[in-house]
Order: structure tokens, then C-alpha cells, then sequence
């Protein structure tokens, strides 16, 4: 069985994270470097379908968390997917992603603090 679900799962909630966090992340990171003036504030055209984005990360995510911990593995022998090793360095993958991109998605709601 192939490898793909995960990380297809894991792939898509990382690109709606950064879909639902570009609107705050984007000018955040453009004034901490700096660069600034009254077009920045038109990076915000990404806001109102910010609800979305979290929807669909959130979605991914638990697909992805259901694939890993859920649904029992079959493989066959001899395969990487086999090795307990591989299922617990999918599963470590998996919690820093969700943790990295619940800490995006976060951003918008803490951007305030630093503006």
C-alpha cells in the first residue's frame, strides 16, 4: 500500500493553513522586515475566505490523524511501511506539522499584539 494518503493529507492542510493565514502572516512579515505603506494593506483581499481555509485545514488534518492512528496499517512484509519505525516517524511528522500549522493559523489572532 502506498505512502501517499498521509502525507497527500498532510500536504493539503499545510497549503489551507497558509491559504487562511496569508492575509494576517503576509503583512506581518512584510513589516517586520520593513517594508511598508498603504498597499500592504491591500494583502487583505484573502480575509474573507479565511474561514474556509481553516476549515479545509482542519479537515486535512484529521484525515490525516485518522490514516495514522485509526485505520490499521496493511502491509506486507517486508515493506517500509512494516517497520514500526516508519509508523512512529510518520506519526512525530505529523504532530509537529499539526502543531506548526495550528501556531499559523493562530497568527491572524495574535497579529494585533504586534502591529
Amino acid at each position: 500500500m502506498t505512502q501517499f494518503p498521509e502525507k497527500g493529507s498532510l500536504i493539503a492542510s499545510v497549503l489551507a493553513a497558509i491559504g487562511a493565514s496569508v492575509c494576517c502572516v503576509g503583512p506581518l512579515i512584510l513589516l517586520a522586515l520593513g517594508i511598508g505603506g498603504t498597499w500592504v494593506g491591500n494583502l487583505t483581499a484573502m480575509a474573507p475566505y479565511r474561514p474556509i481555509f481553516i476549515g479545509f485545514t482542519l479537515l486535512f488534518l484529521g484525515l490525516a490523524f485518522r490514516k495514522l492512528y485509526l485505520v490499521p496499517q496493511v502491509c506486507a512484509p517486508g515493506t517500509s511501511c512494516a517497520d514500526p519505525r516508519a509508523l512512529k516517524r510518520q506519526r512525530l511528522i505529523f504532530w509537529i506539522v499539526a502543531v506548526l500549522l495550528l501556531g499559523l493559523l493562530a497568527v491572524p489572532s495574535l497579529a494585533p499584539l504586534f502591529y
